[in-house]
């Protein structure tokens, strides 16, 4: 029983522990193989259903992504046309934006999908609706992520969350921060806070403005609601 119970503990060691095993196929002898055989023959099993579950799954996903970029193509010709109710619930014969996210939503085309149904229906007034899509949209793309936070802020602007929709502005000024996009994203957050009487949140985001983007075409327009939000600060 202890012979038993101390082989198990080996076998356990070589396979937990990635340098014993390296050790023991370097420096070992034949018999170690002859030994451990049948844990080996199984260790490298296990490796290899790996490495070609890998493979099915990339292959898997890469097709998924094909048929994906396949349905968006005539969604977004909807959406582009302005027609966006067809654009999101799709025209009888081809998906919309909604089945889009619904099959391929793991997809990169599927992603951008919940992109666009979340602009559609922030257009349409859905304001509730575009959060749903617009907050699970992730991507590190310099220009959409930016864009997607600061949507999330119009639709909770619309939705009187004041408050909130000045802080996911202020998260999308902060998004990789560039001279292009900030400062639009910066004013919009200290005209948000304002309306949440929050004059400090706002003078904080004028001053960033002006100080980081002096030559951006905001810079004029936040000196004036600078001085605004000093006075009803009490600055």
């Amino acid at each position: 029983m202890a012979k038993n119970t101390l082989k198990k503990e080996s076998d356990l060691e070589i396979l937990e522990n990635p340098d014993v095993l390296a050790d023991r196929l370097t420096h070992g002898s034949e018999d170690f193989v002859k030994k451990n055989r049948n844990v080996l023959l199984g260790l490298f099993a296990v490796i290899a259903a790996a490495v070609v579950g890998g493979l099915l799954f990339y292959n898997f996903r890469s097709s998924q992504n094909e048929e994906a970029q396949a349905a968006m193509f005539q969604a977004v010709h909807y959406f582009e046309a302005d027609s966006l109710n067809v654009a999101l619930k799709g025209d009888g014969q081809h998906d919309g934006f909604v089945n889009i996210v619904e099959d391929y939503g793991s997809t990169k085309a599927g992603n951008l999908a919940k992109f666009y149904a979340g602009v559609a229906y922030l257009k349409q007034g859905k304001y509730q609706e575009a959060l749903n899509y617009l907050e699970d949209y992730k991507s590190d793309d310099l220009i959409l992520q930016g864009r997607a936070l600061s949507l999330q802020g119009d639709a909770n602007l619309e939705l009187g969350k004041k408050q909130e929709a000045a802080e996911l502005y202020m998260k999308a000024a902060n998004y990789k921060a560039n001279e292009f996009f900030s400062p639009q994203y910066l004013l919009k957050a200290g005209m948000a806070y304002e309306e949440a009487n929050n004059f400090n949140g706002a003078l904080e985001a004028y001053n960033k403005i002006v100080q980081s983007y002096p030559n951006a075409a905001e810079a004029n327009d936040a000196k004036k609601y600078q001085a605004r939000a000093e006075l009803l600060a009490g600055k």
